[in-house]
């Protein structure tokens, strides 16, 4: 079974809190972005790849290419999943990826969101897709960064 330490909702994707901070956190070797927009586009991959160290590996995989490959990982990969959005990760764990735990760590407000913490802002949807994945099991960990005390986001919305 695929060694998944964590995924982490985060509309920013990879950046240095999450290439640096999460990765040496979990002692993760793999960031995996599951993302269909980025994994077409090389020139944020290039720029995301800036800010993770060297000895972590990244990948950018689309929705369904993540859900048809990761039963093949090695267990020597320690692999860190990254979402842009509750949806995204809602698709995966229904399409038999294995994720047990979930860090929302950043959303952005935008026009019909509604502000729930600091850094996270979320619509029906998003809520839709929270619930869905707390009934199937998943537990939902809201924090910026790893030494924050975490809140269930069920509690909060």
């Amino acid at each position: 079974m695929a060694n998944i330490l964590l995924t982490r909702i985060d509309n920013r994707l990879i950046h240095g809190q999450v290439g640096v901070t999460w990765c040496n956190f979990l002692g993760a070797n793999l960031i995996l972005v599951a993302n269909d927009e980025v994994a077409e586009d090389e020139v944020q991959q290039n720029l995301m790849d800036m800010v993770v160290p060297d000895t972590v590996a990244t990948r950018y995989f689309t929705l369904e290419k993540t859900i048809n490959i990761i039963h093949k990982a090695s267990s020597a990969q320690k692999i860190f999943i990254v979402c842009k959005t509750p949806q995204d990760v809602l698709a995966l764990v229904k399409g038999g990826v294995p994720i047990e735990k979930v860090n929302i760590g950043n959303m952005h407000y935008e026009e019909g969101k509604m502000q729930i913490s600091s850094t996270v802002s979320v619509n029906e949807n998003d809520k839709d897709a929270f619930k869905e994945l707390n009934s199937l099991g998943v537990e939902l960990d809201l924090r910026r960064v790893p030494d924050e005390k975490g809140e269930n986001i069920m509690n909060l919305i």
